[in-house]
């Protein structure tokens, strides 16, 4: 029989954790990058640093050098995304010093855009290379836990093979990048924001690559058929037997299989996960903080604010004053 750690998650599954993936473009920069030259993003201190980061080469080649320190090639036509973000380069040689992005010359296409001149003004139009560079917030709602098993550089190039219908993206990614044409700001910003989310559920498909821990669930359909049914239904009153009982295994034995495939008991997941449901309800949605505690299955507001502050540290209010 074979071992179901080595089973692809379900589609269901995997749909319904899509569902309440968002990723949003927070900044984006059309970068000109003419040898030698080396440019660092995502450190702590600047205004990037924590989010994720997207690079679309549209013309060239360029060197990513990795949060670890591992040099990607990427050639025209490529896209990488580092989903924890992280301080890494784009650099025209492997071997070559970074400068802080800040330190570079920029000015503002539209709302959210720059352009950026990283080498000799009259050498950029010409020659080097063309890369279009995404600042992202991910919010992965059910997923929350797959961001710290992600590689910390995901290709797309991995993905092309399973997942062709990305290609005609990237191509029009490649026209609108080196066009200029009018809008072209936008449209770059819209697709960069598919193509990510297409690398992450690629990524989701193919097995998750070679993470474990909490994928394990993912990857046993009995374990899988309770997640799914917490993630469909996460306002009701679950009980420990009602779980068991979607796994087909008695409370002991399915406590046990959940506790050391996912890291926490099922009732601590179930509260995690309204939790991050909340958030995204009160920051993003604007619901009231009422009709988010009754859709979640709390008896009162209150009952509500002490389990949403004692997972995230501070009461509802502030996601909602976080968002304004």
């Amino acid at each position: 029989m074979a071992d179901p750690s080595t089973y692809p998650p379900s589609a269901d599954l995997i749909s319904e954790l899509l569902m309440g993936m968002r990723i949003d473009g927070v900044r984006y920069r059309r970068i000109q990058l003419t040898a030698p030259c080396g440019i660092r993003f995502g450190n702590d201190a600047d205004a990037d640093g924590g989010w994720a980061q997207f690079h679309f080469v549209a013309r060239g080649t360029v060197f990513l050098r990795s949060p670890a320190g591992v040099a990607h090639k990427l050639a025209a036509g490529d896209a990488a995304l580092l989903p924890r973000g992280g301080a890494h380069g784009l650099l025209s040689a492997p071997d070559l010093p970074a400068r802080d992005l800040a330190g570079f010359q920029a000015h503002t296409i539209c709302e959210r855009v720059e352009m950026v001149r990283a080498c000799d003004g009259d050498a950029c139009p010409q020659s080097g290379a063309v890369v279009f560079s995404g600042c992202m917030a991910f919010d992965l709602g059910g997923m929350h836990p797959l961001l710290a098993l992600m590689p910390e550089v995901m290709s797309v190039a991995t993905l092309l093979d399973r997942n062709p219908e990305i290609l005609p993206m990237l191509e029009a990614m490649e026209r609108e990048a080196c066009a200029g044409r009018a809008g072209f700001a936008a449209i770059l910003a819209r697709l960069a924001d598919v193509v990510a989310a297409s690398i992450i559920r690629g990524w989701v498909e193919c097995g998750c690559g070679e993470a474990t821990g909490w994928v394990q669930a993912l990857r046993d359909p009995r374990l899988g058929r309770v997640i799914l049914a917490m993630h469909r239904d996460p306002g009701r009153a679950w009980t420990l037997a009602e779980l068991a009982a979607q796994m087909g295994a008695s409370r002991s034995v399915f406590a046990e299989r959940f506790l050391a495939a996912t890291g926490t008991t099922p009732l601590r997941y179930l509260t995690d996960l309204r939790m991050r449901l909340a958030a995204g309800w009160i920051a993003r949605d604007r619901q009231s903080i009422d009709s988010v505690a009754e859709r979640l299955g709390y008896a009162s507001q209150a009952a509500f604010s002490r389990a949403f502050k004692r997972v995230t540290g501070h009461p509802p209010g502030v996601a909602r004053g976080a968002s304004a």
